[in-house]
């Protein structure tokens, strides 16, 4: 029997988190976006060593930065629903405004926030 190259819920690409206070991030995700904690397996010293979360139908893996694993504050475009809630409703999970939603050429209306870690997560209802 062969392994299947992509496990079942996960797609081509699971975009990997390394950030400082992971499980901030965690719970900024969970409040933010309705995020469902999937993993989370932690070091000796409390520090998240992996996790993943579900936003939507897609899994977003994260672990607490080290020395060995440096920072490394990412970009994710995210559609949703309501572009107004959700930024709303990161703002109030305690994401810094980055933008606030307005319509774009190219479709979408989109908002930008920040995490506690630094990431930063965009936005995008489609308008059509």
């Amino acid at each position: 029997m062969t392994a299947k190259s992509i496990p079942a819920g996960y797609h081509t690409i699971t975009p990997y988190l390394v950030s400082p206070g992971a499980a901030r991030v965690i719970d900024f995700l969970k409040a933010a976006f309705g995020a469902q904690e999937l993993q989370r397996d932690a070091r000796p010293n409390g520090t998240i060593r992996h996790a993943e979360v579900k936003i939507g139908d897609s899994v977003v893996m994260l672990g607490e930065a080290t020395e060995e694993w440096p920072p490394m504050p990412a970009m994710l475009y995210v559609y949703v629903e309501d572009v107004d809630r959700v930024y709303r409703q990161a703002i109030e999970a305690g994401a810094t405004s980055l933008r606030a939603p307005a319509d774009q050429p190219s479709g979408d209306r989109v908002g930008g926030v920040a995490d506690p870690a630094g990431n930063q997560w965009w936005l995008a209802t489609p308008m059509g």
